[in-house]
């Protein structure tokens, strides 16, 4: 087994899966995480580990992409789409910073949260406020942009691999006899 072809299969075609699974997920984690902290912490240090994971298959997907791409007879629809895969990272990489920091910042207990509301707000309090709120914003945008550039990847790589495969009409022979 190698990175190029698992069980006669090229590679791309499977780990590409991880991706499509996982940057949703990801993203998804990422918002609840940074809008809802109680929900961060119950998440604990799983939220950075997921986007780190998350990470990691982005470029052993466009690794293999690449191997494939030389594989297959080139066309504009394949370029476009290894031209779309090629910016996925940075989105992956903006969710895993994410993570990791809503991740840092929500490792205090909830009572340590709740005891400031008696008080005025410090200066601690108010800017671990608009890190929070300034987490939220940025992970409603990493996430919609990860999971738009994924949507866009797959649709591209399907009509690259499918534009030319099938018949819009049933060609009434099959081989299972059946």
């Amino acid at each position: 087994m190698s990175l190029t072809v698992v069980n006669g299969l090229p590679a791309h075609v499977l780990i590409v899966h991880f991706v499509v699974v996982l940057v949703p997920l990801s993203a998804l984690a990422v918002v609840v995480g940074a809008i809802w902290p109680s929900a961060a912490r119950r998440m604990g240090v799983v939220l950075p580990v997921l986007a780190l994971v998350t990470l990691a298959s982005v470029p052993l997907a466009t690794e293999a992409g690449e191997w494939l791409e030389e594989h297959v007879d080139s066309d504009a629809l394949v370029r476009r789409h290894a031209e779309l895969g090629d910016g996925l990272l940075p989105w992956a990489a903006g969710l895993f910073v994410l993570a990791t920091v809503i991740w840092w910042t929500t490792r205090r207990p909830a009572e340590a949260e709740a005891a400031p509301m008696e008080r005025p707000r410090s200066a601690s309090s108010r800017s671990a406020l608009v890190v929070r709120v300034a987490a939220a914003v940025l992970s409603v945008g990493v996430a919609a942009g990860a999971v738009v550039d994924v949507y866009r990847i797959g649709d591209s790589g399907a009509k690259a691999a499918w534009h030319d495969g099938f018949s819009k009409t049933a060609t009434g022979e099959r081989g299972d006899n059946g």
